[in-house]
């Protein structure tokens, strides 16, 4: 965004009384110092630990890890195994979908994201052989790894929702942000919403997913947008969740369910969709509800819609599964998620296994910001491993989800496995229980920086 939106919003939250432009100067730039203290820990005294280290991903959690390595093994062996072209700030398609990024602002080519002197094998992996500690690739052959780093992310099922797919986003004005091109399409859709009115119904997904906020962001954002068209008596928006609740963390969630009551938008919990007419312009659903003698009853209904929002479930890929590496009893089983102890991040079956992103198998949000705080835990326990160590750092389940709330204010909620806030320094000198200015002008003008220049680099 130009300089002159900044200024602006800058001006429109010393108007509000939100916080004056001294005291956002102050946060800013005690953030900058903390910031400053987290990249000295990169240069730390390095490990002489020896071992070929594959990566299996190239995303936030691969690239930032291998950069960690680099930088603390005085001989690095470590190679990179992922297929994609481009890097993706995925935080960012929110805000491409809502007009504020243009859709080229949150990719860089992955070729300027690889740390130099590691190797990248530009393939799919098919299959990994714990035991024998090799896997396999769809065009290179079979690698061979002593330690190994599972991170390739989540895998979106768009063929479970029937009637649509990754290919054929915003037929029947059906959009999904979880695509880039996705998002492209939902942002004048939902700019056309804003100007029209009619009936919206967004949802999210019965697995778990990565950024669970982002189907709430776009539901407000398109309340926001009616709003600023003067025609919020011309809209009817919805939003069904397959959770039995809007947000599970309780020192956010009673201002969430405050913003949806005071913009009269319904939520109606249990609801799992199971596809869509785009012709027709029919979302199908149905309601799980679990009776008093425990047995489950399924209710099939349907909502006719002029703009909708949706999910599709997730779950690891495919070869996690076919692998032997996912959990096989419990509530993470059923996705194929890692096997993953969710303190040290180490599989649970093979020690040489280091398990981070959004494939693990841990009870908490997929979200870049926990990655940011899995990094040093895993990078620590792996060189300790390689050392012939025991993993002993702990990942306390951190996760940050900034909810938008509408154009220039967002609800960063932070919190540990318990469910418990974790609000980081500068944000813990304000009320995060409330949405602020300062935290719409963090994700906007902040997060996209710290992840391409510090995060991937290794240095935060």
């Amino acid at each position: 965004m130009a300089l002159s939106d900044f200024e602006k919003q800058m001006d429109k939250l010393q108007q509000d009384g939100v916080i004056n432009r001294a005291q956002f100067l102050q946060i800013m730039a005690a953030a900058g110092a903390f910031m400053a203290l987290g990249t000295n820990k990169a240069y730390a005294a390095k490990s002489s630990a020896r071992g070929k280290i594959v990566i299996v991903g190239g995303g936030a959690a691969g690239i930032s890890m291998a950069s960690r390595l680099k930088r603390k093994l005085s001989n690095p062996d470590i190679t990179i195994v992922d297929p994609s072209d481009r890097q993706f700030y995925q935080p960012g398609f929110t805000l491409i979908a809502s007009g504020v990024y243009s859709a080229d602002e949150v990719w860089k080519p992955q070729s300027e994201c690889m740390p130099s002197g590691v190797k990248w094998v530009k393939d799919v992996v098919t299959l990994i052989h714990p035991t024998q500690n090799k896997l396999d690739t769809a065009k290179s052959g079979s690698i061979d790894y002593d330690f190994l780093v599972l991170c390739p992310g989540a895998q979106i099922n768009w063929n479970k929702v029937e009637g649509i797919s990754k290919e054929t986003l915003g037929l029947g004005n059906a959009h999904s942000i979880y695509d880039w091109v996705g998002a492209q399409r939902t942002w004048p859709a939902m700019r056309e919403f804003g100007r029209k009115g009619g009936k919206a119904i967004f949802c999210d997904t019965y697995t778990k997913h990565k950024c669970g906020g982002a189907p709430k962001k776009i539901c407000l954002l398109s309340w926001d947008n009616a709003r600023k068209n003067n025609n919020l008596d011309k809209i009817d928006l919805h939003y069904y969740t397959a959770s039995k609740h809007l947000y599970d963390v309780p020192h956010f969630t009673p201002r969430l369910e405050q913003i949806y009551k005071e913009r009269n938008i319904p939520v109606d919990m249990n609801c799992r969709l199971k596809g869509i007419d785009v012709h027709s312009k029919r979302a199908y659903f149905e309601r799980v509800e679990t009776l008093e003698d425990g047995s489950k009853r399924t209710t099939p209904f349907a909502e006719d819609y002029d703009f909708m929002h949706f999910m599709a479930p997730q779950s690891a890929p495919d070869f996690v599964r076919d692998s032997g590496l996912s959990w096989t009893e419990g509530k993470l089983a059923a996705d194929g998620w890692a096997m993953t102890n969710k303190e040290t991040l180490v599989h649970m079956t093979y020690p040489n296994i280091i398990c981070l992103g959004d494939c693990a198998g841990i009870p908490t949000s997929k979200t870049s910001a926990a990655i940011g705080k899995q990094l040093p835990i895993a990078v620590e326990n792996l060189i300790s491993i390689m050392e012939g160590g025991s993993p002993e750092a702990i990942y306390n389940g951190y996760a940050a989800c900034p909810i938008v709330t509408e154009y220039g204010k967002v609800l960063m909620a932070e919190f540990d496995y318990k469910k418990e806030p974790q609000i980081t320094f500068p944000l813990s000198l304000l009320d995060m229980s409330k949405e602020q200015w300062v935290a719409w002008l963090l994700k906007v003008y902040g997060l996209k920086p710290i992840y391409f220049n510090l995060m991937l680099t290794g240095l935060y």
